[in-house]
């Protein structure tokens, strides 16, 4: 057992360290230690998205007020000494506004001044209509309120975070579980020796200073805002949750009546006339409401214009003991009161359930309960900023714990041995992903020794951080991999750069970092080795060269540096260079998830023209393809920039260089057709996972349809929808070495999801063509009813052998994830492992290559892990 998983005060030297680990008891401060870990890992994470639910929250408890504020006389009149108007004189006052919208609810209060609302049916396609308030006296239709529309964002953001409502739900249902979690593992982790003392709950010591005031401060508040996030919490998963909501009604014997569709297109009469119906007459029923329920304060009625259909009486009475203490009547278009069911005459269960919004918000309260509710939404952002700083300074406190015992075993350590005084050979040092970076390498190892500098090179998963002393001069040629990570070879060897404390002061070094400048992060990897060896207190040579995109004067400054050690000038390096750019054809796209919940999933067929038939690719090989606007997209900057997109500039028309570049600003003026020319910028190519062997004559991609707020995404756009059957493409192949096969009958285990399942079939079939038998594939989509891509292929290997492990997992149908499976099934998992397994993993780098990592090194040890991706036995295609 490592020293630092050992229990906090027990050291090797300790009894209970020498115990067998069965033998050992779970304890308590296992268990809290356990909880701290989740609290904060929680915290940090789910944490920030909640500040942005508690602010939103915050606004939307006084919203009426705040609305009221903001529109003086809109909803609250002077009271005047005459009667208000009924329903029925109000819904006339707005029909005769607005003729051609059928008003559907009239909702009207007792109190004096205050303004009748009017909802008007939903328009054809619309989820609902709109509301107008009506002067309660006059009948003049009110002013529009002014920030209605912002508060309907807010609440918007607050429900579902902007997204999809059938999407955003379960998310922020889940976001509230995670509140309750941290509200209870907070409570659990400050519960205090004296718990019967409420002075050691609710207060603390404002004389504390620095780390114990943060802390003093985050659990006090918490305890204080404790009960608001429990009802939070709990209200927010019964409307997240179908299978909660309808759990809980049931329990109160409550049945919700279906929700309503849109409003569809209204009938027309021969000849494209409405069909008109007579507007209900709500004087009778209203008669007869104000007879049963002399004592009301608000009444709301719906109603529709067809004959003979009832009116609904939704209303509060005088004395409600809360705003949705409703009573509910249905009253006759003739008046006869058909159902009469006072608040009071309701279930238990039924009264519960209507206590649920005013608690959420804190009106069930009034105004005290607000207060207390808004406080505690506005409190999020302190839990957050005061959990991060916490977090931090515990950080840097065990950073500074490690340098201490670093000090102490330097002291304790013998005394290293003298430095060599022959010359060491240059390290020329490469970690490679898709083998530009070893390319690289090669080259200037080549450049060096052509000038008689000795060279050795070698892989950085070869290397340890002390090998590095062995080196008077290293040079590092260092891909980024992904946001700005190590390649999977590299990660090993940058874990332990990072936990290295001891100095490197006789190291000169530099970096030549590639990477791409779409990522946040770019040349992350690059930079970070740059900054820990100059921490270590290597030298730079030279200041690091970045290499954008295999940016060729880039590579031309990386050769003028190394003059500086006598090198020779590089040779020509086109630095991500494969085979020629070709022209294919767009032979079919067929869509294989219809229906699915998630984006459309293509495979789109390429086949080649001319010299293209003779390429030839390995499976896990990429298509690097010329993107293009649609031509609908050029055709509109066209217009707004007033260019003619027939122009000729050099052998093409402007729409045509349009097409495949970079759109400026539409709004720029340009001078001519050749001045908008002069400026463009080409687009960056896209790649993508080849799906298909030689043997099957073309190339086949499988695309996710991407879409954001300005329509489809570029590349797969083009792809999916905007290119028709037989439009040219240009395109080249790219070898993949990372992710290359294995060419020995070795077992393999292939791991993805969604369109990383393109990666992974060129791969099957290339083993399925060589009789390879020992192959594995898990893996992950949304529902097995839409999202069975390849099932037929798929289910044709398991039936005859050459998949004889198959998981599918489907996360919409309660299957999990693919890490969950192989959690599941860890123990075939490590046998594989035992044969010489390799394991293939492509797809989404942010949720199923993390988790997949995350599995692994809990499965198998993180060192493990690192050993495989060193070994090559890790190969990853993720994006």
């Amino acid at each position: 057992m490592k020293r630092d998983s050992l229990p906090a005060g027990v050291t090797p030297a300790s009894p209970a360290a020498s115990q067998p680990i069965a033998s050992r008891r779970w304890t308590l401060p296992t268990w809290k230690q356990a909880w701290f870990q989740l609290h904060w890992f929680v915290g940090i994470t789910a944490g920030t998205v909640l500040v942005v639910i508690g602010l939103s929250g915050a606004l939307l408890v006084f919203k009426e007020e705040m609305l009221d504020l903001a529109n003086p006389g809109v909803r609250h009149v002077p009271a005047q000494n005459a009667p208000a108007l009924a329903p029925q004189q109000v819904a006339e006052a707005v029909r005769a506004a607005h003729p051609e919208r059928r008003v559907a609810s009239v909702i009207v209060y007792s109190a004096p001044g205050t303004a009748a609302r009017v909802g008007l049916a939903a328009l054809p396609g619309q989820p609902r209509g709109e509301s107008v308030y009506v002067h309660p006296y006059t009948g003049a239709l009110q002013p529009h309120l002014a920030g209605e529309a912002a508060f309907e964002w807010i609440e918007f953001l607050h429900r579902w975070l902007l997204l999809e409502r059938e999407t955003g739900k379960p998310v922020t249902g889940t976001l509230a579980l995670c509140l309750l979690g941290l509200a209870l593992s907070g409570l659990y982790l400050r519960w205090p020796r004296n718990a019967r003392n409420w002075r050691t709950w609710l207060t603390f010591d404002t004389r504390l200073k620095g780390r114990s005031f943060l802390w003093a401060l985050h659990a006090v508040a918490g305890t204080w805002a404790l009960v608001a996030y429990l009802v939070f919490t709990l209200t927010g998963a019964y409307w997240a949750f179908d299978v909660v909501r309808s759990t809980v009604d049931g329990w109160a014997g409550v049945k919700r009546p279906p929700r309503e569709a849109p409003a569809k297109a209204s009938s027309r009469m021969p000849g494209g006339q409405r069909a008109k119906t007579m507007p209900v007459d709500l004087a009778p029923a209203w008669n007869t409401f104000v007879g049963t329920a002399p004592g009301w304060q608000m009444a709301f009625l719906r109603f529709t214009d067809k004959p003979n259909d009832p009116i609904q009486v939704a209303w509060l009475a005088a004395d409600a003991p809360h705003p949705r203490a409703r009573g509910a009547m249905t009253i006759a278009p003739d008046g006869t009161l058909v159902k009469h069911e006072p608040y009071a005459a309701k279930s238990a269960g039924a009264r519960a359930l209507t206590t649920l919004y005013p608690l959420h918000i804190g009106t069930y309260f009034g105004l005290p309960g607000q207060i207390a509710m808004m406080l505690a939404s506005l409190a999020l952002p302190g839990f957050a900023v005061t959990g991060w700083m916490l977090y931090l300074k515990r950080r840097r406190q065990a950073r500074a714990a490690r340098t201490e015992r670093a000090r102490l075993q330097a002291i304790d350590g013998a005394a290293g041995p003298l430095a060599m005084a022959a010359v060491a050979p240059v390290l020329v040092a490469y970690a490679s992903q898709t083998g530009q970076a070893e390319s690289l390498a090669l080259r200037t190892a080549a450049a060096l020794r052509s000038s008689g500098t000795p060279a050795d090179v070698r892989a950085v998963a070869t290397l340890a951080p002390r090998d590095l002393a062995g080196y008077g001069e290293a040079l590092f040629v260092a891909s980024s991999y992904g946001e700005g990570e190590p390649p999977d070879g590299a990660r090993r060897f940058a874990r332990l750069l990072a936990e290295r404390d001891d100095r490197l002061p006789g190291l000169r070094y530099a970096v030549l970092a590639l990477g791409d400048s779409a990522y946040a992060r770019f040349c992350g990897f690059g930079r970070a080795l740059d900054d820990r060896l100059a921490a270590l207190g290597a030298t730079r040579l030279f200041a690091p060269v970045e290499v954008d995109n295999g940016d060729e004067a880039a590579v031309a400054r990386w050769s003028a540096a190394l003059a500086c050690l006598g090198a020779a000038p590089l040779a020509e390096v086109a630095a991500g260079a494969g085979a020629p750019w070709q022209s294919w054809t767009l032979a079919s796209r067929t869509l294989l998830n219809p229906g699915s919940l998630g984006a459309p999933l293509h495979e789109v067929r390429l086949e080649p023209d001319g010299d293209a038939a003779t390429a030839g690719w390995l499976p896990g090989a990429l298509l690097e393809l010329e993107a293009r606007h649609a031509d609908t997209v050029v055709q509109a900057w066209l217009a707004q920039s007033g260019l003619d997109g027939r122009a000729v500039v050099g052998e093409h028309t402007l729409a045509g260089l349009l097409a495949t570049s970079e759109l400026p600003d539409a709004d720029h003026r340009f001078a001519s057709a050749g001045a908008c020319a002069a400026v463009l910028k080409p687009l960056a190519p896209r790649r993508y996972s080849i799906a298909s062997l030689p043997a099957d004559g073309a190339v086949e991609l499988l695309v996710r349809q991407v879409r954001h707020e300005q329509g489809l995404g570029l590349a797969s756009g083009w792809l999916t929808a905007h290119a028709a059957p037989g439009t040219a493409v240009r395109a080249r192949l790219l070898a993949n070495p990372g992710f290359a096969p294995v060419d020995a009958d070795v077992p393999c285990i292939y791991i993805g999801n969604g369109s990383g399942l393109a990666g992974l079939r060129g791969h099957l079939r290339a083993r399925v063509a060589a009789g390879r038998q020992r192959n594995w594939l898990v893996f992950g989509e949304r529902q097995r009813a839409f999202d069975s891509l390849c099932a037929r292929e798929v289910q044709g290997w398991a039936a005859t052998g050459f998949l004889p492990e198959l998981d599918l997992v489907f996360s919409r149908d309660g299957e999990g994830y693919v890490q969950d499976r192989l959690r599941a099934r860890a123990g075939l998992l490590r046998a594989w492992i035992g044969d010489g397994a390799v394991l293939f993993i492509c797809g989404s780098l942010q949720g199923m290559a993390g988790g997949v990592d995350a599995a692994l090194a809990d499965l198998l040890g993180r060192d493990t892990v690192e050993l495989l991706a060193a070994e090559g036995r890790i190969r990853r295609d993720v994006y």
